[in-house]
């Protein structure tokens, strides 16, 4: 039995006998869809819009819209302080942030990275010209393996290039050591990991440079955009001046592109920061909701947060053991759209299995038993602010009834 008794909501399912006390019908067998409208994962996040019309207001009348703006430069103060590091740079999207840190760095040659991150990390890589090592991961929160880094180290590794995911960390003080040993450079794809923290320090800090993203699914978003923040005063003045065509009191000093944030996406940002307690909180109860209710459910596991850290809670990750759920992870995805519930299988299939990476047996691609597997496992459901904690239940219902089902459900499905 699942309770909660906070919203006076109980809900069972019974092995073979198919029923639950809401009575539903799961739409793949011929019942209505719990939800009348989609209910989404990464649906963003919205702060006071009242104090974004004031902001938007007050940058009309001054007719400054970017260009690093007064508004810019106080988001990255405010950023830059939160965070506790020198540095921060605005750019606009965190895609390109990742880009102008690789050419801020000069690098050349191979760097190490998981496979099993989105698309853009690896893409970055080699959109400016860098060879990927594909390495795996761990199996309890899919974060770099550092023990398998090294094995995978040649001579034209020049970096390595972690990806913090669902809040989590990853070992930064085993990756520097590595990177020590072997002289090489470190940075973090950080999107997932603002307000997040390691060993009580905010990431932000960490490597030669952190990239963050504040894509509208993001838990603080500026619209589209995002920094780098480091604590490298070298490095943060090459990466404003190519963020802005290379120029310096008004002269170009070298090659650059333009990748600057606006005036009303860093307004949206500050509001966003204003918010981040009730993002928070938000989160952390829809994900303790999801623990109550699927817990019990064979073959169904969350995916780990650290604890004692500081965390935003913005994914709700789960695995999909279809050996004792009876369902693989697809079946039950396609079980919980029909319901209109729109989880995603991050990062199926594995940037080493996406053009052009598919192509060209880069290194590591062979060694990725675990990646592939989590490919196969892995479902984020919808959280934030822009599901209830009913829908929480519903779609918790949906799981409990499905995996008591399964058989059942897998003939529907196959008819589908």
């Amino acid at each position: 039995m699942l309770q909660d008794q906070a919203a006076g909501k109980v809900f069972m399912t019974h092995t073979n006998q198919h029923t639950s006390s809401l009575g539903k019908t799961l739409a793949v067998l011929g019942g209505a869809p719990c939800f009348s409208e989609d209910k989404h994962v990464g649906r963003p996040n919205i702060g006071d819009t009242e104090a974004l019309h004031t902001a938007l207001a007050d940058i009309l009348s001054r007719r400054w819209l970017t260009n690093n703006g007064p508004v810019v430069q106080a988001f990255e103060q405010r950023i830059a302080d939160l965070l506790d590091v020198k540095h921060c740079i605005s750019v606009c999207n965190a895609t390109i942030g990742l880009q102008l840190l690789i050419r801020a760095l000069e690098l050349e040659g191979e760097v190490m990275v998981p496979s099993f991150t989105f698309p853009a990390t690896v893409q970055a890589l080699a959109w400016c010209g860098l060879t990927p090592v594909f390495c795996d991961v761990d199996w309890e929160r899919h974060l770099i393996d550092p023990q398998k880094i090294e094995p995978l180290i040649g001579q034209d590794t020049v970096a390595i290039m972690g990806v913090h995911l669902w809040g989590n960390g990853c070992d930064v003080n085993a990756i520097d050591d590595i990177a020590g040993r072997h002289g090489l450079k470190v940075m973090y794809d950080a999107a997932h990991a603002f307000h997040c923290s390691h060993q009580g320090r905010l990431f932000g800090g960490f490597g030669e440079a952190e990239v963050f993203s504040f894509h509208a699914t993001k838990f603080v978003n500026c619209f589209e955009g995002g920094v780098v923040t480091t604590n490298n005063g070298d490095l943060a003045q090459r990466l404003r001046l190519t963020r802005n065509f290379g120029f310096e009191a008004g002269e170009v000093q070298c090659l650059g592109t333009n990748a600057k944030m606006s005036e009303i996406s860093a307004a949206m940002g500050m509001i966003s920061l204003d918010a981040m307690d009730r993002f928070t909180q938000v989160n952390q109860a829809h994900r303790e909701r999801y623990e109550r209710h699927l817990g019990p459910v064979p073959g169904i596991a969350m995916t780990p947060i650290v604890t004692g850290e500081r965390q935003n809670y913005q994914y709700v990750v789960i695995n999909v053991d279809e050996d004792e759920s009876g369902l693989s992870r697809d079946t039950l995805m396609t079980v919980l759209q029909a319901e209109r519930v729109l989880a995603r299988r991050y990062f199926h299939p594995g940037c080493h299995r996406i053009p052009p990476f598919d192509k060209r047996g880069y290194k590591g691609s062979d060694q990725l038993e675990v990646t592939d597997a989590l490919c196969d496992q892995v479902l984020v459901l919808p959280t934030g602010t822009g599901v209830s904690s009913e829908d929480v239940d519903k779609i918790c219902e949906v799981i409990c009834i499905a995996v008591d089902r399964s058989e059942q459900v897998i003939q529907a499905v196959k008819g589908v």
